[in-house]
């Protein structure tokens, strides 16, 4: 069954402000906000960043085929399966899967920050919403106050209907 947040009170949906969350915020979740953390951090980029790029399956490709002459000659088919499994696939998709997840974060970022506007625009126009709601409910209240305060007899003084 799914968990349903509580409902916010009205002065907490006023005061709240959207939040954007992007990649960045996700690395100091991961690694931590400390001088540890922040190194970790940027040794695993730095690989990520080198190995994540299509020259490095470039020269991986190029690393791989080295071997392949190898492999043809041994005329041994598990020889040349665990060549295409082990050496080619392993060494040739690493680099260009990274890439496509590098891909598809800046995709999913980019989709944040223009749901984050959005988010900010909604909220702004809501709250101007519920400010002319809130005036237009004193403006009622004046109206049902006055209405109350009024009697027959001046109601017929005023339109002429007890001239008669």
């Amino acid at each position: 069954m799914e968990e349903m947040t509580p409902r916010m009170s009205v002065a907490d949906a006023k005061a709240h402000q959207p939040a954007l969350h992007s990649n960045s915020h996700a690395h100091t979740n991961v690694h931590g906000s400390h001088r540890i953390g922040r190194i970790n951090k940027k040794i695993a980029l730095t690989i990520t960043n080198a190995v994540g790029s299509m020259w490095a399956a470039y020269l991986f490709c190029a690393l791989a085929l080295v071997s392949l002459p190898a492999a043809i000659h041994s005329h041994d088919p598990i020889i040349i399966v665990a060549w295409i499994a082990q050496t080619f696939l392993q060494l040739v998709l690493l680099p260009i899967i990274i890439v496509a997840q590098n891909v598809q974060a800046a995709a999913a970022d980019a989709r944040a920050k223009a749901d984050h506007a959005t988010l900010k625009a909604i909220h702004t126009l809501t709250l101007e919403v519920y400010e002319i709601n809130q005036r237009q409910n004193e403006i009622l209240q004046m109206l049902r106050e006055k209405e109350l305060t009024r009697t027959p007899a001046t109601d017929a003084v005023g339109t002429g209907k007890g001239d008669a």
